[in-house]
C-alpha cells in the first residue's frame, strides 16, 4: 500500500444522539476567567495543529535493567526526532503539536527495568514551573527539560507521553512495596515553556511497569487559540472515566490523545475509533499514535465531527507529520437533511413504524413491497468477531430487510445495491461483556464485509472491499453513548449522512458511497456494567 495521508470533508448529517447532546451543551461556552477573547471572535477562527506518528527507537533488552545515562542516551535518540518534527510543525503555523503514548521510552519493561527511564514529576496544580528555565529545580527531569525547551523554540502547546516516578511512605498504604508509584503520564507544555497539565493514565492496558492513579485524572488545559482541552490516553478512549466525564464536567471541544494503539479490525482500527469519538461527542480530537507495523501500530488524525486528516501506512518504515486548520467550535453533526419524501427514508420510517408496507381496498390487501423482505428469510448463524461470539446473517441480494437479535438488542438493515460484487457481507449483533484484552460491555450493531464467501469468514481482519451500499441501519440500544464505526476499503475514512434517535432506536444513514465497505457500526458502551 502507499503511504497515505487523507483529508476527507464529511458533512451532510444529522445531530449525534440527542442526550449525548444535551450531555454536551455545556461545551459551547468559556471557563469563568478564560481572557482570551469572547466566544464569538473565536467561533469565526480556526487554529493549526500538529501529530506525529511516531517510530520510536526501542530499547534491544527492555527487560534488562540499565542505567539512568544509558537510558537518558536511548531517549534522547526520540527526542531528537521530536525536536526536528518540532520545527517542521512551526514552519507550517503550528500552535499545537502532540506526540504519542510509549514513545520517548519504548514499552514492554517490567516494573524495575523501566525504573531508568523515569522522570521525577511534581504536580502542575502545586507547582508553577518551566522545566527548561528552571532546569536545576528538581532532579531527574532531564526528559521534562527537553520537552519544555522544544515548546518555547517552536512557539507552541506541546502534548508528549513519558513514563514518570513519585515517592510514597509506608504510611501510605496503597504505596508499592518499592516506595514508589511510577505512571504513565502525560504532559502539556504552553507555548514559553511552563508545564500546564499531567494526566497519569486511568485505564492501563497490560502495563505491569505502571500504576493506576488512586483518583481519576481530569485535565484539562486552557489555549489562547482555541480555548480548552481535554487529555488522556489510549485505552481510556473505551471507558467513561475520564474520557466521557471530561466532556461532560468540563467546557472541552478538543481532546489531545496520544496513544499506542495496535489496530484490530473490522472495528477497532485507530483511526475508526478516533474518528469514532469525534463524531459521538461533537469535538475536535488531535490523536497521535506508534508507528510500528509489525505489531499492528499506525493509525493517526486530526478528527472533527465533519472532517477527518489522517494517516494508515502499514508499509512505511518511517514517521509522518499531519498538519491541518482546526476549527475553535468544531461543527457537529447539526440538522436533518433528509427530506421525510426520500424514498429510502420514508421505508425506513414505515418500518420502523411497524407498518407492513400493505395498502387495502374493498376486495382485498396488496402487500406486494414487503415480499421480497419476508419470503426465504436468510440463515442466522454465529461467528467469532474482535474475540466475541456474535450472531449474523447474510446480506443477499441488491435489496432487503434483515433483522438479527441477541439478548436485549436487535439491529436492523435495510438497503439497496446499486450492483452486486462477488463478496459476503453480513448484519451482526452482539449484547454483552467482551472479555479479551479488556473488559467492559458493548452493544454492536455492524454490517460487515466478510474475508470469504463462506459464514466462517465473518468477522475476519480485511481492508479492501467493492461493495457498495444504500442503507439505514439501526438498533434498541439500551445506551445513550453509541460510537459511529464506518470505514471503507483501503483504511479509509467515510461518514454517515445522518444519525439520530428515531422511536427509541438510534439510526445511521449512509447512500452514494465512494468506495467498497469495510464496516459501518453502532458501537455502544454502557458503562456501568463494567
Amino acid at each position: 500500500m502507499p503511504e497515505r495521508f487523507t483529508v476527507c470533508s464529511m458533512s451532510g448529517a444529522r445531530t449525534a444522539p440527542a442526550r449525548l447532546l444535551l450531555l454536551l451543551l455545556g461545551c459551547s461556552a468559556l471557563a469563568p476567567g478564560v481572557a482570551w477573547g469572547s466566544l464569538e471572535q473565536r467561533e469565526a477562527e480556526n487554529y493549526v495543529a500538529a501529530v506525529y506518528e511516531h517510530r520510536p527507537v526501542l530499547s534491544p533488552n527492555p527487560l534488562e535493567l540499565s542505567s539512568r545515562q544509558e537510558a537518558l542516551e536511548l531517549m534522547k535518540q526520540n527526542l531528537d526526532v521530536y525536536e526536528q518534527q518540532v520545527m517542521a510543525a512551526a514552519q507550517k503555523g503550528a500552535q499545537i503539536i502532540v506526540f504519542p503514548e510509549d514513545g520517548i521510552h519504548g514499552f514492554n519493561f517490567t516494573r524495575t527495568s523501566i525504573y531508568p527511564f523515569l522522570d521525577f514529576m511534581p504536580s502542575p496544580k502545586l507547582v508553577r514551573w518551566n522545566p527548561c528555565l528552571e532546569p536545576f529545580r528538581f532532579n531527574d527531569t532531564e526528559v521534562l527539560q527537553r520537552l519544555s525547551c522544544m515548546a518555547i523554540r517552536g512557539d507552541m502547546f506541546l502534548v508528549a507521553n513519558l513514563g514518570t516516578k513519585q515517592p510514597c511512605f509506608t504510611s501510605d498504604p496503597a504505596c508499592p512495596h518499592d516506595g514508589r508509584y511510577q505512571f504513565n503520564t502525560n504532559v502539556v507544555f504552553s507555548d514559553n515553556g511552563t508545564l500546564v497539565g499531567r494526566y497519569r493514565k486511568h485505564n492501563l492496558y497490560f502495563e505491569a511497569a505502571f500504576d493506576t492513579p488512586a483518583d481519576v485524572d481530569l485535565v484539562t488545559f486552557d489555549t489562547p487559540f482555541a480555548g480548552k482541552f481535554g487529555v488522556f490516553t489510549c485505552f481510556d478512549i473505551l471507558f467513561f472515566d475520564p474520557a466521557v466525564r471530561l466532556l461532560r464536567d468540563s467546557e472541552v471541544k478538543h481532546i489531545v490523545y496520544p496513544t499506542a494503539w495496535m489496530n484490530q479490525l473490522p472495528l477497532l482500527a485507530a483511526i475508526e475509533i478516533q474518528k469514532a469519538f469525534a463524531t459521538a461527542f461533537g469535538v475536535s480530537v488531535l490523536a497521535a499514535n506508534i508507528h510500528h507495523p509489525t505489531l499492528g501500530m499506525t493509525g493517526s488524525g486530526i478528527h472533527t465531527p465533519l472532517k477527518s486528516f489522517w494517516y494508515h501506512d502499514m508499509d512505511s518504515p518511517k514517521g509522518h507529520l499531519i498538519t491541518a486548520q482546526v476549527a475553535t467550535n468544531p461543527p457537529g453533526l447539526v440538522g436533518n437533511t433528509t427530506s421525510e419524501m426520500d424514498p429510502s427514508h420514508q421505508k425506513f420510517l414505515k418500518v420502523l413504524s411497524g407498518d407492513p408496507y400493505c395498502e387495502k381496498d374493498a376486495q382485498e390487501v396488496h402487500c406486494e413491497e414487503a415480499a421480497p423482505w419476508t419470503v426465504n428469510a436468510p440463515p442466522t448463524f454465529h461467528s467469532e468477531m474482535m474475540y466475541d461470539n456474535f450472531t449474523l446473517v447474510p446480506v443477499w441480494g441488491k435489496e432487503g430487510y434483515l433483522r438479527v437479535c441477541s439478548g436485549s438488542l436487535c439491529c436492523h438493515l435495510l438497503y439497496e445495491r446499486p450492483t452486486l460484487s462477488k463478496e459476503l457481507y453480513a448484519l451482526a449483533v452482539f449484547d454483552g461483556p467482551h472479555t479479551v484484552h479488556g473488559t467492559y460491555y458493548i452493544q454492536v450493531c455492524a454490517l460487515v464485509k466478510c474475508g470469504g464467501l463462506g459464514f466462517d469468514t465473518c468477522g475476519q481482519e480485511i481492508t479492501d472491499a467493492q461493495g457498495l451500499f444504500d442503507f439505514h441501519l439501526w438498533g434498541n440500544f439500551s445506551t445513550s453513548y453509541i460510537f459511529p464505526l464506518f470505514l471503507t476499503s483501503g483504511m479509509t475514512l467515510d461518514s454517515p449522512d445522518q444519525l439520530g434517535w428515531e422511536s427509541d432506536h438510534y439510526f445511521l444513514r449512509k447512500s452514494g458511497l465512494s468506495s467498497g465497505l469495510v464496516t459501518a457500526a453502532l458501537y455502544g458502551r454502557l458503562y456501568e456494567r463494567n
